[in-house]
């Protein structure tokens, strides 16, 4: 049986099923509600156990399966749903609220290159001190920055103040 380790759910097999009355379906059988004892009978006589696949219905669904067989079927849909997903990576950038122009585009240059990886770029920039002051700066800044990546990403935050740290986000534009 199944366990936390694997990542599957965990699946009661022959014996271990408790409902009084089952759904049994299969490849080779046709879906019929009978008593647990007729389902365990028709899995001996096909030389197949019964796996509980859905327990929550009613009445609780049993499928005629060579139990190993199924949890490698079951193994590999997880592994290619982990496949699939993706992970999205965040990049942080900062700049000090009097960034000059050479920091400004070499950073710039690096955003770029976030976004055609595919990565979120989080740009801030971080008020020291009384430099709080200038946060009509540190604003200019950003959205100075979020108008020279239009063409890489788009903005999915305008710049916001939390507490002395002013941030935009800009997510990848979908390739083509």
């Amino acid at each position: 049986m199944q366990g936390k380790d694997s990542g599957l759910p965990a699946y009661r097999v022959n014996n271990r099923i408790t409902a009084p009355i089952v759904r049994v379906v299969g490849d080779d059988v046709e879906p019929k509600v009978v008593s647990i004892k007729e389902a365990l009978d028709l899995a001996d006589e096909m030389g197949l156990d019964l796996v509980e696949i859905s327990p929550n219905a009613d009445p609780p669904v049993c499928k005629l399966v060579d139990y190993q067989k199924f949890l490698y079927h079951q193994k590999k849909k997880q592994k290619e749903i982990k496949a699939k997903s993706t992970k999205i990576v965040v990049k942080e950038i900062r700049f000090g609220p009097n960034t000059d122009d050479h920091d400004y585009n070499f950073k710039l240059k690096h955003a770029i290159k976030f976004l055609e990886e595919g990565a979120k770029v989080k740009a801030y920039v971080f008020f020291k001190g009384r430099s709080i002051l200038f946060s009509e700066q540190g604003e200019v800044l950003l959205l100075r920055f979020a108008n020279d990546l239009e063409e890489y990403g788009k903005v999915e935050q305008l710049p916001k103040l939390e507490g002395k740290r002013m941030t935009i986000s800009i997510a990848p534009k979908k390739k083509k």
